[in-house]
């Protein structure tokens, strides 16, 4: 392999390529019987892989449905339904955090009272 590297940005772009390539490696997933390669970061392959065994399963679904008449159709209804059950997801999820951070909140004044007392006897 030949490179010709032109000024400062050449060697970043060097750097860039081998440090992509060290960090993802190509997955075969199959999605409704059809084979893909698809860029994963390390680490990652076995999500990919359960991401891809859902999203068959939905979609084998959705063409079973009667009513939905094309691939295309059963595929926009699938990213439908996985979108609105993340964004529920992320508004329960931001409704968790808000809570949490109350009862932390209240824990700490809880504590900052019980110990107040106990620093005016000291002083």
């Amino acid at each position: 392999m030949q490179v010709i590297i032109v000024g400062r940005y050449g060697i970043l772009l060097i750097t860039l390529g081998i440090f992509l390539q060290m960090t993802q490696r190509t997955v075969d997933i199959n999605v409704t019987d059809r084979k893909l390669k698809v860029a994963c970061p390390i680490g990652q392959e076995s999500a990919l892989l359960s991401a891809a065994a859902e999203l068959s399963v939905r979609l084998t679904k959705a063409n079973n449905n009667k009513s939905i008449a094309t691939p295309e159709q059963a595929l926009l209804m699938t990213a439908l339904n996985l979108t609105n059950e993340l964004l529920n997801a992320k508004q329960q999820l931001q409704a968790e955090k808000k809570e949490n951070k109350q009862k932390i909140a209240l824990l700490q004044s809880t504590i900052e009272q019980a110990l107040t007392p106990f620093h005016n006897k000291q002083a």
